[in-house]
C-alpha cells in the first residue's frame, strides 16, 4: 500500500530532490496530516533533526498525537526513540542509530531500520556520508532486531524517474518476513500497485505534492474487485468498531470521500454517488478507510450523527447497539432530558452525591469474592463513572483513544498506590 510522507524542515512541510535541494514547500503540515491519515499511516520526519541543524519536536508530536505516524529523522539514541513511542508514534525510524546495540533495547514490533542508499551504498548522518556497507548488508545484520526497512533510493529521490522494479523485487527477497518500504522515484498510481504486488509499501512524497499521483488514485492503486461492476464492498464502523451497514465504493467515491472528510459512497440503485446523511442529516465524518488483507473490500470508520446509519433509524443496519455503547447514549440522552424528580436528575444536580455513589460502587467492587457479584458491582460503577465523564463532556471513545495512547507507551510508571488509600504503614 501507500504510505504518505511528510517531510519537516523548520516547521514547513516540504520536499527535497536527492536530499539537498528544496523543491516544494507546502506550509503547515498539520492539515497536509489530517488529509493524509484518511488512508492509513504517515511517514512523519524530521530533516532538521536528521542534518543534525535543530528539530521540528513539537509540531511532530502534536501530529504524532492525533494520527496513526511512523516517526523518523534524527533518532540515534535508545531513549529518543522510546520517547517518540511513548509519545503516540505506532513505529519509529531508525538511520545511523539502526545498530544491533541500539536496537536490542527496543520493541522489535515497532522499529523499522532505514536503509539509505545512494546507487547502492549505505549513506548516513542525514544523507551526508557514505559507507561501503551494502542494503543487503545491513538487511542482514539488523533483521531481527526490527518489524520492517524502509529502504530510499537517495539519487532518485524527489525526481518521480521511476521505481526500480527488479531492485524492489530483489530486496523483497532479502528482508523475507520482515516488510520493506520502499522510497524514491514513485511517480503513478500503477507503480505503487506494482510494488505492492511485490509484497512492499510503497513510501510517496514528491509525487503527492506535485499532484502527479492523487491522495485516492495511490490509496486505490492496489485494489482489486471481483465483482463485474468492479465496485469494492465496504464495511461502515463506527468509532468503537461497531458494524453500521455494508455499502459499495468506486474511485470516485473515495475520492470525494478524502476530499470532503464525509462518508460518500456509491449508490447501486442510484447509479451514482451517494452522500451519506445529505437528505436525512445522519452524516458522518470520516477518519480513515482501510483496505483488507486481499485488497478486495473496505472498511470506512466515521463517526456517525443522527438518529444513525440506517434509514429505519436505528444505529446500525443490524438494529440497535448493546453493552457500553448503548448505555452511553441512554446517559448521554437523559442528561439532555431528564425530568426533575428523576435518579438521573438528582445524580447531575448534585455532583457531591454522584461521586459519593461512585466511590460506594467502588468499594463494593472491592469487597467481592465471586464473578457474579464482580459483574454487578462492575456494572454499577462503570455506570456512575460513564455518567460522571458524561456530565463532563468526556465520552467512552475519549476514554478508549487514552487507553490506547497509554498501550503505545513502553515508558512504564511504577503504578504505586497513594498512601490515603493503602494506610499510611506501607
Amino acid at each position: 500500500m501507500m504510505i504518505p510522507s511528510i517531510d519537516i524542515q523548520n516547521g514547513q512541510a516540504v520536499q527535497l530532490i536527492g536530499g539537498e535541494k528544496k523543491a516544494i514547500d507546502a506550509g503547515d503540515p498539520r492539515p497536509i496530516a489530517a488529509k493524509f491519515a484518511h488512508v492509513g499511516e504517515i511517514a512523519l520526519i524530521d530533516l532538521d533533526a536528521a542534518m543534525g541543524i535543530g528539530n521540528n519536536t513539537a509540531i511532530m508530536r502534536e501530529i504524532c498525537a492525533q494520527h496513526p505516524c511512523r516517526v523518523g529523522g534524527g533518532i540515534r539514541d535508545v531513549q529518543t526513540a522510546i520517547d517518540w513511542l511513548d509519545a503516540g508514534a505506532q513505529k519509529v525510524i531508525l538511520g545511523t542509530a539502526a545498530t544491533p546495540e541500539i536496537l536490542c533495547e527496543l520493541p522489535c514490533d515497532r522499529v523499522i531500520a532505514a536503509l539509505d542508499a545512494r546507487h547502492d551504498k549505505v549513506v548516513v548522518e542525514g544523507w551526508k556520508t557514505q559507507t561501503d556497507a551494502t542494503i543487503e548488508d545491513r538487511m542482514s545484520e539488523l533483521r531481527e532486531y526490527v518489524s520492517g526497512f524502509l529502504v530510499t533510493f537517495v539519487e532518485r529521490e524527489g525526481r518521480m524517474g521511476g521505481m526500480p522494479l527488479e531492485r524492489v523485487k530483489q530486496l523483497v527477497e532479502i528482508a523475507g518476513e520482515t516488510k520493506l518500504t520502499a522510497a524514491g522515484g514513485a511517480r503513478d498510481a500503477d507503480e505503487i500497485a506494482q510494488v505492492d504486488r511485490l509484497g512492499a509499501d510503497t513510501q510517496i512524497g514528491m509525487a503527492l505534492y506535485t499532484g502527479a499521483i492523487d491522495l485516492a488514485d495511490g490509496f486505490c492503486g492496489c485494489l482489486r474487485s471481483d465483482r463485474e461492476d468492479g465496485l469494492w464492498p465496504t464495511v461502515v464502523c463506527d468509532e468503537r468498531g461497531a458494524a453500521l451497514g455494508l455499502v459499495y465504493s468506486n474511485l470516485q467515491s473515495v475520492r470525494e470521500s478524502i476530499e470532503t472528510g464525509k462518508g460518500v459512497y456509491y449508490s447501486r440503485s442510484r447509479k451514482g454517488l451517494w452522500r451519506k446523511g445529505e437528505s436525512s442529516g445522519n452524516t458522518q465524518e470520516l477518519l480513515g478507510i482501510t483496505s483488507d488483507c486481499d485488497r478486495d473490500s473496505l472498511r470506512f470508520t466515521v463517526h456517525q450523527t443522527g438518529s444513525g446509519f440506517c434509514h429505519q433509524d436505528t444505529w446500525t443496519c443490524f438494529g440497535n447497539v448493546n453493552g457500553l455503547d448503548q448505555l452511553e447514549k441512554t446517559i448521554v440522552q437523559r442528561i439532555c432530558d431528564a425530568p426533575q424528580g428523576s435518579y438521573t436528575r438528582r445524580l447531575l444536580d448534585d455532583p457531591s452525591f454522584l461521586i459519593a455513589k461512585l466511590r460506594e460502587e467502588v468499594d463494593e467492587l472491592a469487597e467481592t469474592s465471586t464473578s457474579s457479584q464482580s459483574v454487578h458491582e462492575a456494572a454499577d460503577v462503570l455506570f456512575f463513572a460513564i455518567t460522571m465523564a458524561a456530565q463532563k463532556g468526556a465520552s467512552l471513545i475519549d476514554i478508549e483513544r487514552e487507553l490506547d495512547r497509554r498501550a503505545l507507551k513502553v515508558s512504564r510508571r511504577s503504578g504505586n498506590a497513594k498512601p490515603a488509600y493503602i494506610g499510611e504503614e506501607s
